[in-house]
């Protein structure tokens, strides 16, 4: 058996395509038994590595593989456990892992949130909201979020932007749901010159649930609970800018590129610059309506994405889900820390 599981191995890296998945049905056909042999490929960057095939083999094992992987993680061999780890979550989630793993990684993150400053968020094609920091109660509860737990901000983002943020279930009586995995950020000060009612905010980031239950839409929700509340979105595959500002409910200012018209409400103070800037010779016209940055709005009106410092940041973000049936536990694949 030993023969032929290397032969196996070996024909994942071949390079006829036929051959690769023969030795992938091979593999799978084996069981758990042949987790041991693929570990050492998971994360493997090496040049000629099999790894995609590997990880499509214990992607398709699925169920059958975690016990095995629970023995790695208690009994070893050593040089596989990490990868155990990491393949655990990735094929159930955290909840596949046992008590003591699931106690360390808890471990793990209450020691990171201790010494996780400073943090960065993305700025090229992202897409946030922003709403008063000090009305995060109300902004939970218009959200409808559900299993809030303290996070690192890498974990967070990384959850929400690049790993699968969206999971459709059924519920209890047995209809068809989604829900969504949200980030809160720590709370970021405002450093804009214009006083205003606000000078902390927080984002929320999640890709499919901004995009799905639509960023404007949530933003004039949260707006009639806290108050005020943005969204902003930067769109380079499209060259595309979006930033939306609603106060109690209403629309108070808006541009959108591709927006007909592209602008929506009066000016508001801190375009005013920019618009004169526009209006004397030799200036930008660009700006001769106001601002169509969306860093631009958000550096002015809230807090604009991006490395953050020490100094401007309180607290730690927050992982959520959209439905009391889903915990944050249940959406698979293994995330930084």
């Amino acid at each position: 058996m030993s023969d032929a599981m290397d032969a196996l191995i070996r024909d994942l890296s071949d390079s006829d395509r036929t051959v690769r998945r023969a030795a992938e049905d091979g593999l799978v056909a084996l069981g758990a038994r042949s987790v041991d042999r693929l570990l050492p490929y998971v994360r493997d960057t090496r040049r000629g590595s099999p790894r995609f095939s590997a990880v499509s083999v214990l992607e398709r094992l699925g169920d059958q593989a975690l016990p095995r992987l629970r023995e790695i993680r208690r009994q070893g061999p050593g040089r596989l456990r990490g990868k155990a780890l990491e393949t655990l979550v990735d094929l159930g989630g955290a909840q596949a892992l046992d008590e003591t793993d699931r106690s360390a990684v808890e471990r793990l993150m209450r020691i990171k949130l201790l010494d996780e400053l400073p943090v960065s968020l993305p700025l090229d094609a992202g897409r946030w909201l922003a709403f008063p920091a000090d009305r995060f109660d109300d902004a939970v509860a218009v959200l409808g979020l559900h299993d809030l737990r303290p996070v690192t901000t890498v974990l967070g983002v990384d959850a929400t932007t690049r790993a699968d943020d969206s999971m459709d279930f059924q519920d209890a009586q047995g209809e068809q749901q989604r829900a969504y995995r949200v980030f809160i950020t720590p709370e970021f000060d405002s450093w804009r010159y214009v006083s205003g009612p606000h000078n902390k905010w927080r984002m929320v980031w999640g890709n499919a649930f901004l995009d799905e239950l639509d960023g404007f839409t949530l933003a004039d929700e949260l707006s009639k609970r806290c108050g005020e509340a943005h969204f902003y979105c930067i769109d380079p595959y499209h060259s595309a800018e979006n930033w939306y500002v609603a106060r109690d409910g209403r629309t108070v200012r808006s541009y959108g590129t591709y927006a007909c018209p592209e602008f929506v409400g009066e000016p508001l103070p801190f375009e005013i610059s920019y618009i004169e800037d526009a209006k004397e010779e030799g200036g930008d016209k660009e700006w001769a309506e106001g601002v169509i940055w969306a860093g631009t709005a958000a550096s002015n009106l809230s807090v604009e994405p991006g490395p953050m410092s020490a100094e401007d940041t309180h607290g730690h973000g927050w992982l959520a889900t959209t439905h009391p049936d889903v915990p944050t536990s249940r959406f698979k694949g293994a995330l930084p820390v």
